[in-house]
Formats: structure tokens, C-alpha cells, sequence
């Protein structure tokens, strides 16, 4: 029986390179989405079509935890088992203090500690009996506050923190990481000279690719079996400097 890995936010971006990373490991792989229904069913349907029956969409509001817990109990009642988290699922824009406001709160913390808390909650059950893993993505602003973010900063450092008390809750049957992506992708509407300025500044002097994160996440889940509670920056060594 082929494993499962569930993973929010995988329709678009990294969470679609890990998708793609854990599929052609031989992972049966649960596609989360919440609005990107056309990237989650093509994708879906492109990896079908590598191999049958090994690809699944499901959608979800994970501001809400009873959208949730119907989420996962779909997840074990086709499946019959759940053997890796990706906690992926984020939003992210700028909220400065003089112009943020108590929705923005509400979206970014809930999308980026409350999801995660939750999913893996509910999760944990399942993944308990196939001594199974989370993996969190964080981001290297949770050490290092990215200016006009305090709320994502602030909701990126409570997750590493969960990272690692769930480390400690979960032990010993089910194992807890994150990684903590750098310059991988830049966000749509960002000027080319700022990335530009960015990627000087990184000591290996260039942008990461989507598949550094896959390949760090995959190696967490099934060649990291003494590892727990820790976060990895896969950054370039961006957040030295």
C-alpha cells in the first residue's frame, strides 16, 4: 500500500513542487487547495496520468476548524492512512502598523499558526499509527522580522515555536520538523531591482528554486528518522547576514 502525504496549499508555487517531489517518490499525494481549484485539478490530472490512481484534490477552508476535521476524516476514510503532513498552506502581504487592521490579524494568524495547530490536531490520530511526520514550512523571517510584516512575522514565529512543542507533544510516535524557505520564489508584484538588491546580499549569491524546499521536506519525511523539533533555513545562507 502506497504512502499518503497531505499537503496544504499544494495546487500553486512550492506547495505544487513538493506535490510533484513526493508523487515521483512514490507517494500517493492529497492536492489541499482553497481557491485554486484549476491549478489543484490539472495537477491532480498530470500525475494521474504518470500513474493511476495517485493523485486526489480536496478543498478546504482551513480558517475553520470544522472544515478541518471533514478535510482529514475524507483524507483517512479514502485512504485508510495518513503518513505525512505538509503544513504549507500561508498568506502573505504587508501590514504595517499604523494601517493593519483586526481582519488582517485574524487571516494571517489563521492561516499561518491556527491552520497548521489544527490540521495537525486532527491529524495526529492517523499519522500516530504509521509512526508518520510533520513538517511545517515556516519562513526565515520568523527569526528575523521582515519590515511592514509584523503580522506575518509574528504568525511565522509562533509556528516555529509550535514546530517545537509539538515536537515534544507528538513524541515518540510521530516526528515534527519544519524548513524555513529564503529567497525561493518572489511574490507576484514585486520590482525586479529589490530582488536584484536581495540577491547580492545572500552569501551563495543566488535565488533558490522551488525544488530546494521539496527536497529538503521529502528528505525530513523519509530519510530523517532521528530528527525531530528541528527547523532548517533553506536560504543560501540569506539569514546570516
Amino acid at each position: 500500500m502506497q504512502k499518503i502525504v497531505l499537503i496544504t496549499g499544494a495546487a500553486r508555487r512550492i506547495g505544487a513542487q513538493m506535490t510533484k517531489t513526493f508523487h515521483a517518490a512514490g507517494y500517493g499525494v492529497v492536492v489541499h487547495y482553497r481557491h485554486s481549484r484549476s491549478e489543484a485539478d490539472e495537477l491532480v490530472q498530470l500525475l494521474n496520468n504518470k500513474r493511476e490512481h495517485s493523485a486526489w484534490a480536496i478543498k478546504a477552508d482551513l480558517q475553520s476548524v470544522q472544515k478541518i476535521e471533514q478535510m482529514v476524516d475524507q483524507v483517512i476514510t479514502r485512504h485508510g492512512r495518513l503518513d505525512v503532513l505538509i503544513n504549507n498552506a500561508s498568506t502573505f502581504y504587508p501590514t504595517p502598523v499604523g494601517d493593519a487592521n483586526e481582519s488582517e490579524w485574524n487571516d494571517l494568524m489563521g492561516s499561518n499558526l491556527k491552520a497548521p495547530f489544527f490540521v495537525s490536531k486532527v491529524a495526529f490520530k492517523a499519522l500516530k499509527k504509521t509512526k508518520g511526520c510533520i513538517v511545517n514550512i515556516v519562513d526565515i523571517y520568523a527569526k528575523r522580522s521582515l519590515v511592514d510584516y509584523p503580522i506575518y512575522s509574528t504568525a511565522k514565529a509562533g509556528l516555529y515555536a509550535l514546530t517545537e512543542s509539538l515536537a515534544k507533544e507528538l513524541a515518540p510516535d510521530v516526528r515534527v520538523n519544519g524548513v524555513s524557505p529564503g529567497a525561493i520564489l518572489w511574490p507576484e508584484s514585486q520590482a525586479t531591482e529589490l530582488t536584484d538588491s536581495i540577491v547580492e546580499k545572500i552569501p551563495l549569491q543566488r535565488q533558490g528554486a522551488p525544488s530546494d524546499i521539496a527536497e529538503t521536506v521529502l528528505f525530513l519525511a523519509q530519510n530523517a528518522a532521528y530528527i525531530t523539533g528541528q527547523v532548517i533555513a533553506v536560504d543560501g545562507g540569506k539569514s546570516l547576514v
